[in-house]
């Protein structure tokens, strides 16, 4: 029996794409046979109008009908699918289907909400098995850019089709016929009938049988008289006597111009710029004479490598070749043969990109995975010498054909693998090409920066360009005609209220020339003062080197390309205005000019802060008392953007007159650090002072990792990382990641990853959010961002508002008070303008000034506090003091008494005899069962009579019920007693209250209690320790 199914249309399709659309096209298989549709670009509601036939051989099976989203460069996106039982067919009406709607299904039941559209079929059976005819008729496109796959269980199958897709209709031969011969009818048959005889006697041994078969089938077919047809197959490969340089050609010959594809998403194992040329590296790397790859087998210790010729195929779109080899045995894993497909996907002269597809069918789930690695070869920096260069990126990533639950495994294995084995490929490749010294690029920015040159031009030829223009030329004809006519005309009679000296107009005419005169003579003296003022303002920065160690931004304005017109003259007079980290720097102005020439260099001073984003923006000049009207705007993202890449970069800009005439602007950034990890440690000493805690430095690894895990840039690191949830309509549990220009949060639950990252700038209010029952008993954070900001976060968001403003909810902190006054340092430290930054210095030194002044105590409450402690000890007050003295006495005390994870600072004078440090640790489970975190603040001074000391000390709790409520202050007295062989301790408590509740008798309670306790047990141990020690 024969299955006809026609592919009329789809509708509603998923959007695959960037740009909002797809590019779908239709996959049929039934049983041993698969056909596919054409593809039709750039549409969710696609018409294909294509049929095909199927040969039935079970009426068990299941037409499956599969719609996929074409990749240019990767595997291609599935869109839906229907399947559609045989059976069905056969018992309708007349067995056929007709014109229906098929409702398209995902391939995972998980994804069963998920909307993919419908697909319209005709499906009919019939008893004609004539299969080769039909393959015949089908469609031309379908045997030019399509193969007819067949499965490999039979040869007869194989050959039929293998004959069918081989009678192209490109052919000049007549083919008509052939699939309806009653001898080739007859020859079918009687295969299919001696295979089956094969498959009863000889069961999976067939195969053997099979030669017989297929010669049989052959000395059979010989006698069908058949016209010879030519094949284009051989079109698609390039002659053995073709060279690869002659190959690489003729991909440029057709190369499209389309842009480089992205790196792939696993992460770079090698970024790294060659003095060589794009082309010569590309050779060394992949063309046939190489000897690179089989160098590295040696180090690696492959062996049995096997490189395939390179060969051309869909119709010469690409260049393809297969590499085999067997990889060395590790301690973990035994020798695995792998199979390399390499594939360019483009190629023209200056840069190259080549996919590897990699299987390893050998290994532990190998069948469920491929690794794909991506080769992107493309020009690299200028170099002082002139020499050409080239950037080499490695980038890789996991294509899993199956879902596992080793997934992670799997990549965390590769991943390793793969940077063992590219560190040996960046190695070898170093000694064959010179690497790119970083020095020269410097030199390099520095040689750029100095070739730009500042078109002069004199003030004549601007004055020319400036008023030469209609208003100025009528202007000048005007009053050249009237001082003709007035040295020509005879004075006028005084009459009406004229008087000598007063002429006035006589008529309705000689009022509305003279108010045309006064018009265009007030216009021409504002031009005039316009193009003074424009003449003043100079912007260039030429030879201006920045101020200061910090973080240094150049920025080099080369050029502007089809800016908007909003003169009468149909010109502009623009200028650009950058700005970045609350500094402005202005360009300077061009006049009557659409496509402006500045090569004008800015240097911003040195900044303490990495700046996150720098604004640019072109306005049209109208004079100095006007506002300037806009052209266009930009903004230049550095956490988004590679600095590599801006260091030459074309930005569009925004905005409707710029949208509308597609402005540009030719640009060069560079970003300097100058002061290397000393900023680092000097950042985040900054944020200690703010959030009042220590922060360590995190190793190379662990910023590497940060960086990879959101795409950064390599000079973010991280500051701090929380454990939270993010409340969308459900709680999901992830890390919230603190760096100095982002706050970021991934979660990966059961395989699904959400991940975001917004600027803190992009930050408009944070507000606290009282513990609730929906947020566990647990403050929360509530974030909100600016209007139009955070987009690319927007589905991390709990809501947007009314406004547009974008709101982030985080709650469920481990310890909420250091994450909280750790995001709050950072926030302000980013979104405060300098101006607000140095007031609140100020105020803090002020008040710092006279808390300080004449020894006065830096407790807030001393006047309410109470006596929780008192005792006269038998030992000198020097011993006692000990107990803070940070050495081994203190930390073996102070866990004794339950204070895990212990420690101190070192004491340090803020001013004469009064000297500070910090303490942080954890309460035992049998001091708190909820555990919890202290940091505290302690401040020691000699008594005024230096008869013994005082220790203040204000004690914040993290991690314990209602612990935001309050602050802790305690004072310490130890003087001496009578004689100096005995000493008198004295401890004070006061409780400063952040926020008011109903609950504070019973909370102060509390803390008496368990604070005298715990007083009293530790000035015990102390004495017990060093009346042992003597």
């Amino acid at each position: 029996m024969k299955l006809k199914v026609r592919v009329i249309e789809a509708r509603n399709l998923p959007a695959m794409d960037l740009n909002g659309l797809s590019d779908p096209y239709v996959r049929l298989h039934l049983g041993k046979y698969k056909f596919k549709t054409k593809v039709v670009k750039k549409s969710l509601n696609p018409c294909w109008d294509e049929e095909f036939s199927f040969k039935v051989d079970d009426l068990s099976e299941e037409l499956s009908v599969s719609v996929l989203d074409e990749d240019k460069y990767f595997s291609d996106d599935f869109l839906g699918q229907v399947k559609v039982p045989v059976s069905q067919v056969l018992e309708s009406d007349n067995m056929t289907l007709g014109a229906a709607w098929f409702a398209l299904q995902p391939k995972s039941k998980k994804s069963k909400s998920r909307d993919c559209g419908d697909i319209r079929l005709t499906i009919s059976l019939s008893q004609n098995n004539n299969f080769s005819g039909e393959l015949r008729t089908m469609p031309q496109s379908h045997h030019d850019d399509r193969e007819v796959q067949i499965e490999k269980t039979t040869d007869v199958h194989r050959d039929s089709a293998s004959l069918s897709s081989d009678l192209s209709p490109r052919s000049s031969t007549s083919l008509e016929g052939v699939g309806s011969t009653p001898a080739m009818e007859e020859n079918l048959n009687s295969t299919s009938f001696l295979e089956r005889l094969v498959q009863i006697f000889f069961g999976k041994n067939g195969e053997d049988s099979s030669i017989s078969s297929r010669d049989l089938d052959l000395k059979n077919s010989s006698e069908i008289p058949v016209e010879p047809v030519i094949s284009d197959k051989k079109s698609d490969e390039f002659s053995s006597h073709s060279t690869f340089d002659e190959a690489i050609k003729s991909m440029e010959s057709r190369d499209d111009g389309g842009e480089m594809p992205g790196n792939l998403p696993g992460g770079v194992l090698l970024d790294q710029s060659y003095v060589v040329s794009p082309s010569e590296l590309n050779s060394l790397l992949f063309s046939d004479s190489s000897k690179f790859w089989r160098s590295l087998a040696e180090v690696q210790g492959t062996t049995e490598l096997e490189e395939g010729p390179w060969q051309f195929e869909n119709s010469g779109e690409r260049l393809k070749r297969v590499v085999t080899y067997l990889k060395a045995a590790s301690k973990l894993v035994k020798a695995v043969r792998a199979t390399e497909e390499q594939m360019y996907l483009k190629a023209n002269g200056k840069e190259y990109a080549l996919l590897v597809v990699v299987s390893t069918p050998d290994v532990p789930y190998g069948s469920y995975f491929r690794t794909e690695l991506l080769f992107c070869i493309m020009p690299g920096p200028e170099l002082p010498s002139e020499d050409l260069s080239s950037r080499l990126v490695i980038s890789w990533r996991m294509n899993f054909l199956q879902s596992t639950m080793m997934k992670s495994m799997i990549e965390n294995g590769a991943r390793q693998g793969l940077k063992d084995n590219y560190s040996d490929f960046a190695d070898l490749l170093s000694k064959n090409v010179k690497m790119v010294d970083p020095k020269d690029l410097l030199s390099g920015k520095e040689q750029i920066l100095a070739s730009l040159q500042v078109e002069e031009v004199s003030d004549w030829k601007l004055a020319v360009r400036y008023f030469g223009n209609f208003t100025v030329v009528i202007t000048i004809l005007l009053v050249v005609y009237v001082s003709v006519h007035i040295l020509l005309a005879n004075p006028s009679t005084i009459q009406g209220l004229e008087f000598v000296g007063l002429d006035l107009p006589d008529s309705i005419g000689e009022i509305i020339v003279c108010g045309i005169l006064v018009l265009q003579g007030k216009r021409v003296l504002d031009m005039i003062a316009c193009f003074l003022q424009a003449r003043v303002q100079r912007g260039s920065d030429h030879g201006v080197k920045a101020q200061g160690d910090g973080w240094l931004l150049t920025v080099a304005l080369i050029e502007g390309t089809s800016l908007a017109a909003v003169d009468s003259t149909g010109f502009s007079d623009p200028y650009v205005v950058f700005s970045c980290n609350g500094r402005t720097k202005t360009s300077s102005i061009k006049f009557q000019i659409l496509d402006p020439q500045w090569n004008e260099i800015f240097e911003f001073d040195a900044m303490d802060d990495p700046p996150s984003t720098m604004s640019v923006e072109v306005f049209d000049f109208d004079g100095p008392f006007d506002e300037a009207k806009s052209l266009g705007h930009a903004e230049v993202n550095f956490v988004k953007s590679n600095l590599s890449d801006l260091a030459d970069v074309w930005i569009p800009l925004q905005g409707k007159l710029a949208q509308a005439c597609q402005s540009k602007l030719h640009l060069r950034v560079f970003l300097n650090n100058t002061r290397g990890t000393e900023i680092v440690k000097d950042y985040l000493t900054k944020v200690e002072k703010e959030v009042g805690k220590k922060i360590n430095v995190r190793s190379p690894q662990t910023n590497s990792t940060f960086q990879k895990l959101f795409g950064l840039p390599p000079e973010e690191f991280l500051i701090n990382d929380f454990t939270c949830h993010l409340k969308r309509k459900m709680p999901m549990q992830g890390r919230l990641f603190l760096s100095p220009r982002i706050i970021g949060f991934y979660a990966n639950l059961f395989g699904n990853k959400t991940k975001f990252f917004f600027l803190w700038e992009d930050i408009e209010d944070i507000q606290v959010i009282p513990p609730s029952l929906a947020s566990v008993g647990s403050p929360s954070l509530m974030i909100i961002l600016r209007r139009g900001r955070g987009m690319d976060a927007r589905h991390g968001a709990k809501k947007m508002d009314e406004e547009g403003r974008l709101k982030f909810h985080f709650q469920s902190f481990v310890s909420f008070q250091v994450a909280n006054r750790t995001i709050m340092a950072l926030w302000k430290a980013k979104s405060l303008s300098p101006e607000q930054k140095v007031q609140i210095v100020e105020e803090e030194s002020d008040a710092k000034i006279l808390q300080t002044e004449d020894g006065g105590s830096f407790l807030e409450i001393e006047d309410s506090m109470i006596e929780v402690f008192s005792s006269v000890i038998p030992i000198q007050t020097n011993s006692v003091m000990e107990l803070f003295g940070g050495g081994d006495l203190e930390k073996k005390v102070m866990t004794k008494v339950g204070c895990v994870d212990y420690s101190c600072e070192r004491w340090e004078a803020v001013k004469p005899d009064v000297y500070q440090r910090q303490i942080c640790y954890k309460f035992d489970k049998k001091v708190s069962r909820y555990g919890g975190e202290v940091t505290s603040t302690q401040q020691k001074s000699p008594l005024p009579d230096q008869s013994g000391w005082v220790v203040e000390e204000v004690m914040t709790l993290e991690g314990v019920p209602l612990g935001e409520y309050f602050n802790l202050q305690l004072r310490y007295q130890v003087e001496d007693f009578a004689s100096r062989l005995k000493c008198n301790v004295q401890v004070f408590l006061g409780i400063a209250w952040l926020k008011s509740t109903t609950h504070q008798k019973r909370i102060r309670k509390n803390i008496v209690s368990n604070l005298s306790k715990r007083l009293k047990e530790m000035f015990s141990l102390i004495e017990k320790e060093l009346a042992s020690g003597k």
